[in-house]
Formats: C-alpha cells, sequence, structure tokens
C-alpha cells in the first residue's frame, strides 16, 4: 500500500493548508510566485523563523496569509513602510514585500521611491499583472499604451511606468524582471536576494486572465504562458531605460542591477561611529549572510 506521505507537495510545509481554497482565479500567476519563493526558501536553506512577508491590498497582496512564516497584511499602498520598521527592529530578519503594481507604485509609489533611496534591506517583489484585478479592472501604473481597462474602454493613453528603471534610479541595490513562465530564473533571482543585502527589487510579470486578458482578448491563461515563451528576451544587465513593455510587445527579462551601497541601517551606524566615537554603541546592522 502506498504510504501517503510519499505523495505531499514539497511546498505544503511552508503554507496554511488550513486557509486553502486559495482565492486566485485560474491561470492567474501568483500562485507560481508563491511556488518559486517556496522553492528558494528550501535552496537557501534559510530558517524559516527568521522570514517576515509583508504584504499589502490586492490580489498578489493575500499571499502574507498564506505562508506558514512570520506575516503582515497591511493597509492599501503601505507594505513598505510595515517592512522598514520591521526591519529596522529586527535586522537579523529577512524582510520580503509582495505585492502588486498598484498597490506598490500607485498608491505607495512614494514610500517605494524613498525606501529605494534609503537602501532599506528588504526584498520587494511585485507581481505585475497590468490591472487592478481584484477592485474591478481599472488601469494602472503600468498598463502599456492601448491596453483596454474598465476606466480606460478606448485604450490607455498615459505613459506607464517602466519598474525596473524607477529602480534603478532611485537606488536600488539589485533589480530584475522576469515573467511567470521563467519559474527557474525567478526562482535563483530570490536565493539570489536572500543573499543581497539593501533594497532588492523583483519585477514579475504574470497573467491575469479573468480581468485583464479577457478585457484585451488575449486568450486565457495557457496563450499567455505562450507568450512570455515567445515574447521574451534575456538580456542580463539591459539598460534599464530601454525595458519598457508594450501592448503584447518584447519582454526584456534578466537580472539588470547587482550593485553594492550601504543599507540603511548601515549608513546610519557609519554616521554616527563618526560623530560620537568612542561613545557610540554599534547596532546590529543585518544577518550574517
Amino acid at each position: 500500500m502506498t504510504n501517503p506521505q510519499e505523495h505531499v507537495n514539497p511546498v505544503e510545509p511552508y503554507l496554511r493548508l488550513d486557509r486553502m481554497p486559495h482565492i486566485w482565479c485560474p491561470g492567474c500567476g501568483i500562485g507560481i510566485v508563491v511556488n518559486c519563493f517556496v522553492r528558494a526558501l528550501q535552496k537557501s536553506k534559510v530558517d524559516v523563523d527568521d522570514v517576515a512577508v509583508v504584504s499589502g491590498i490586492g490580489c498578489t497582496g493575500r499571499i502574507a496569509g498564506y505562508f506558514k512564516v512570520d506575516s503582515f497584511h497591511t493597509t492599501h499602498g503601505r507594505p513598505i513602510p510595515f517592512a522598514t520598521g520591521l526591519k529596522t527592529a529586527r535586522p537579523d530578519m529577512q524582510v520580503f514585500v509582495f505585492s502588486g503594481e498598484g498597490d506598490l507604485v500607485a498608491i505607495g509609489g512614494n514610500h517605494f521611491i524613498h525606501a529605494a533611496r534609503r537602501n532599506v534591506d528588504i526584498k520587494v517583489i511585485c507581481v505585475n499583472n497590468f490591472t487592478y484585478a481584484m477592485t474591478g479592472g481599472q488601469v494602472g501604473p503600468t498598463a502599456p499604451l492601448h491596453s483596454v481597462a474598465t476606466t480606460a474602454p478606448y485604450g490607455a493613453y498615459e505613459r506607464p511606468f517602466n519598474l525596473p528603471f524607477l529602480a534603478e534610479s532611485c537606488g536600488a541595490n539589485y533589480v530584475a524582471r522576469w515573467t511567470t513562465y521563467h519559474v527557474r530564473q525567478l526562482t535563483k533571482a530570490m536565493v539570489d536576494v536572500l543573499k543581497k543585502p539593501g533594497f532588492c527589487f523583483l519585477e514579475v510579470i504574470a497573467p491575469c486572465p479573468t480581468i485583464y486578458q479577457r478585457r484585451n482578448r488575449l486568450g486565457d491563461g495557457l496563450d499567455t504562458m505562450l507568450y512570455y515563451k515567445d515574447k521574451s528576451k534575456v538580456v542580463n544587465g539591459a539598460d534599464t531605460r530601454q525595458v519598457d513593455i508594450e501592448l503584447q510587445g518584447e519582454i526584456v527579462v534578466g537580472k539588470f542591477i547587482d550593485r553594492d551601497r550601504p543599507t540603511h541601517l548601515e549608513a546610519m551606524d557609519n554616521e554616527l561611529r563618526q560623530k560620537l566615537g568612542d561613545k557610540y554603541v554599534p547596532q546590529p546592522t543585518g544577518v550574517e549572510r
């Protein structure tokens, strides 16, 4: 007789199974991001007691409630300040932010800018599906020009954010973009940011078949994955000024930025050490990597 334990999905120990089934639609890419993150935790052998996940409002914001780690489901647009406070109080923890593009760079845009500028040692994973999916499909800050939304029935006319360029120009230490088709590369990128101090930004292009794909007549989730396969171009080290995404156009993916700047707490420690000399008692500035 087969032992049921032999067929346990390896991601299950990391999830709150009592909260299943999840709320995400068939074909949604958020579940792939969850799977990749769990695989990254397994590969890095990090102690899950040292990991915290913070998220905001929206479809991606529900991620925090499904991980069996310390997690915070925060108010709309505010996961980054919550994560900043957590990292400042507990610099020994690995703090991740999972949220959508609307939460992070629309209502939360100011927090995003200044956390990157300060080089706060948090890892920001943005699942970008080009729409406000949970609230009805309004046009968002990354919606490609000419894409259709409930608030842009004749096509979006506002220039969208180029998120990797925004993150780099604000000072992020690590910037990368992958799609949910690139599961191995995405998992590796998550392992990389676990080891990388400073503000790390990872954009994940993901399908939203129920809202974005359907409204723009782009097919279902499988059609979108085939589009990612055919239209993605890996360019590690690409100039982020040139990685804009057009409607059904080429998607430049890869690791774009990997640099070293003092983290927020390291900069504070260095400044106080110079000013106070022997009177200054240094505080811990991060986990040993």
